[in-house]
């Protein structure tokens, strides 16, 4: 049988790609005669993914919260995945940077959006009698939203308001880390003392924040946009891109996330009272963004815009 043309140019593409690597055209060529044709199931890894869920308990609007919270992960991987496209891209253009963060603001988006489903699709009673099998879990735990910020802004920006003039780039990486402004969700209100919540997850994942901020101490997406020239800095698209994200992620996000826990924790109940998070900390002030005043970006915002954060929400 003669061969094609075409299919004698992929040939020789192919072989050379596999010498490149020491490897034998023939064996790989081989080895296709036997093997199975790709599925979505198994692409996907469909299985594997839906067995993922174990309730703790027998309420059904349980499964609904766990999804839920899967679902979240998910997005926030695809988050820091575009990230790191960014950070690790050597020369950087303004349509690159720009179309990068807006795929990145529209994840942020799906996640604000997605708390409306999770308030209409689990009822109240069930929430507050499963929620206690989850103590002291807590959403504040999730390393991944971590990494995206750590990934976002220089770390100064994640300091807790109180303590940032203490604090500069010669302050160790473990040291700026017990300072960051979620340690206060962390920590008993009453007493200062780090709380079960935070003292777990610190074992757990302190050694991998601090390698990860030290490699994104350079690189981090308002790192990168404060390497550009002065008049790349000043394009009208990237300077709306930025100022998309940094809003998304730190005042609509976080509100959605507020008015959510506010329908279950506080109108939610009987008695109309604020309840204690699962962690244990103040969640209405450690969520609300005028309190947070997490900005990651603050050279492109006014010095009025920077001192309203959050009060009009």
């Amino acid at each position: 049988m003669a061969i094609k043309p075409e299919i004698e140019k992929l040939l020789n593409k192919l072989e050379k790609k596999y010498d490149a690597i020491g490897q034998n055209l023939e064996t790989h060529l081989e080895g296709l005669l036997y093997s199975e044709p790709l599925t979505y199931w198994d692409y996907i890894q469909t299985d594997a993914l839906l067995n993922l869920q174990t309730q703790r308990t027998t309420l059904p609007d349980e499964m609904v919260f766990i999804l839920y919270h899967q679902v979240n992960e998910l997005l926030f991987k695809m988050i820091l995945w575009e990230i790191d496209q960014i950070a690790h891209h050597k020369k950087i253009t303004t349509a690159f940077f720009s179309s990068r963060l807006m795929r990145i603001s529209r994840y942020f988006d799906m996640l604000t959006s997605s708390f409306v489903i999770m308030q209409n699709g689990m009822e109240v009673e069930q929430y507050l009698k499963f929620r206690n099998t989850l103590t002291p879990a807590s959403g504040f735990q999730s390393a991944q939203y971590r990494l995206i910020e750590f990934a976002s802004t220089d770390l100064i920006n994640l300091i807790d308001a109180r303590f940032r003039e203490t604090i500069d780039r010669n302050t160790p990486y473990e040291h700026a880390l017990d300072h960051l402004y979620w340690q206060a969700a962390g920590k008993d209100y009453k007493t200062g003392k780090k709380t079960y919540l935070l003292k777990a997850f610190e074992e757990k994942y302190k050694n991998e924040f601090i390698a990860f901020t030290k490699e994104y101490n350079t690189i981090n997406l308002y790192a990168k946009f404060k390497e550009l020239p002065k008049k790349v800095k000043e394009d009208p698209k990237l300077l709306k891109a930025m100022r998309h994200y940094d809003y998304t992620v730190n005042v609509t996000w976080v509100m959605a996330h507020y008015n959510a826990a506010n329908y279950y924790l506080s109108k939610g109940n009987d008695k109309n009272e604020s309840i204690e998070a699962t962690g244990g900390s103040d969640w209405q002030k450690y969520m609300h963004p005028k309190y947070q005043r997490r900005i990651f970006f603050p050279d492109v915002w006014t010095d009025q815009e920077l001192k309203d954060w959050g009060k009009d929400v």
